[in-house]
């Protein structure tokens, strides 16, 4: 089976674009490697890991905030309206084995800590100063780390 990989960032363009690049590089490394990707189906980081996996044929799930599939980005395979406003986040690290979390805001950081609650791995890209949190020079490398600790790489 397949793994399931989280990418977790802003939803907007805030992250700037180097961690942009990641998160899409990510996304790539993790098509290539036949994962799916899991996002919060929206934009900024969430678009541009969508982006880098449709872009190398991959499968990509959107758990979406709101109650309307036509929401994703255009990159989400599969889209899952879920209504659940933020607290979807909870299903976007219950769903993977591993977290990449590009650095964001709020709803980041809840997903970091749900996943390190739940003892998934989380590899951060950016800044991160957090216990249990490794950190990565970039998308590839944050998405190889993943797949290893998700026991698939």
């Amino acid at each position: 089976m397949a793994p399931y990989i989280a990418i977790c960032g802003p939803g907007d363009d805030a992250a700037g674009p180097a961690l942009l690049a990641a998160a899409h590089a990510a996304g790539r490394t993790l098509a290539r490697a036949g994962a799916i990707v899991v996002t919060g189906g929206l934009g900024g980081a969430m678009a541009a890991a969508c982006r880098g996996a449709a872009q190398e044929g991959g499968t990509t799930l959107g758990l979406l905030p709101g109650s309307d599939r036509r929401a994703a980005n255009e990159w989400v395979t599969v889209a899952v309206a879920t209504g659940m406003g933020e607290l979807r986040n909870g299903l976007v690290v219950r769903s993977a084995d591993a977290v990449i979390a590009i650095l964001g805001g709020w709803g980041t950081l809840s997903e970091v800590a749900l996943a390190a609650k739940l003892g998934r791995p989380v590899i951060g890209i950016g800044p991160w100063q957090l216990d249990g949190i490794e950190l990565a020079p970039d998308g590839e490398r944050a998405a190889a780390r993943a797949l290893e600790l998700a026991g698939r790489g």
